[in-house]
């Protein structure tokens, strides 16, 4: 049967807001891919719908949305309350559980910036129910307390041009207990916009969810 792929937008609530997330789905699907960025551009933002559209065409379904809304993303350092954007995360997680056409898929996460510290809290939270964990150009160290419990396989992406958050990952990897690996892209910086750059992280993250989802 050909895959069957779609793009929908729903409304799903997270514990006290609601909040509009895209699920990208096809019929195949092997896997979700839940999207944690610490900001409210999640949703929109270029770099995650280019790596949830190159996993879509490999058979993954990604859901994006806003961690943060517009009123509370103009309070800066809501973006660093990791305990609110994990409590977030998992609110996601029991929605995902309830709904028909992804119920029961294996899910994963996919960090980025602080919201890679909110991934790791909720996979450390979660337990066996996040089957892996990737992170880009993120700040795992704003959770280091938590690393130790995080048992999701876990790969580390950063640009080797991104030296202070290369340090960041670099001691957040050593106090995780579980399968992990950091890898350095040459030549990219934060943003990771250099070309064919995001294309790298895009196949790392692929390889990875395609090993343990």
């Amino acid at each position: 049967m050909k895959p069957v792929k779609s793009y929908k937008e729903i409304k799903i609530s997270l514990g006290s807001i609601r909040t509009k997330c895209n699920l990208c789905h096809t019929n195949n699907s092997k896997g979700l891919i839940v999207f944690s960025q610490g900001t409210c551009s999640g949703k929109m933002s270029s770099r995650n719908n280019y790596i949830a559209d190159f996993l879509l065409e490999r058979s993954y379904s990604s859901l994006l949305f806003d961690l943060l809304t517009d009123q509370e993303d103009t309070f800066y350092e809501n973006r660093f309350d990791i305990p609110l954007l994990t409590s977030r995360l998992i609110n996601a997680i029991g929605w995902v559980k309830n709904y028909e056409d992804i119920k029961n898929l294996s899910i994963g996460y996919f960090g980025v910036g602080t919201g890679a510290a909110s991934a790791l809290n909720a996979a450390a939270q979660l337990g066996n129910k996040i089957k892996a964990v990737v992170l880009m150009g993120g700040r795992p160290d704003l959770a280091l307390a938590i690393l130790p419990h995080v048992k999701s396989p876990t790969l580390f992406l950063v640009g080797s041009e991104d030296s202070a958050v290369i340090d960041y990952n670099i001691k957040s990897q050593e106090k995780i207990s579980g399968i992990s690996e950091l890898k350095i892209i040459e030549g990219a910086t934060n943003l990771f916009s250099e070309p064919g750059k995001l294309e790298i992280v895009a196949e790392e993250a692929f390889d990875w969810f395609d090993t343990y989802l």
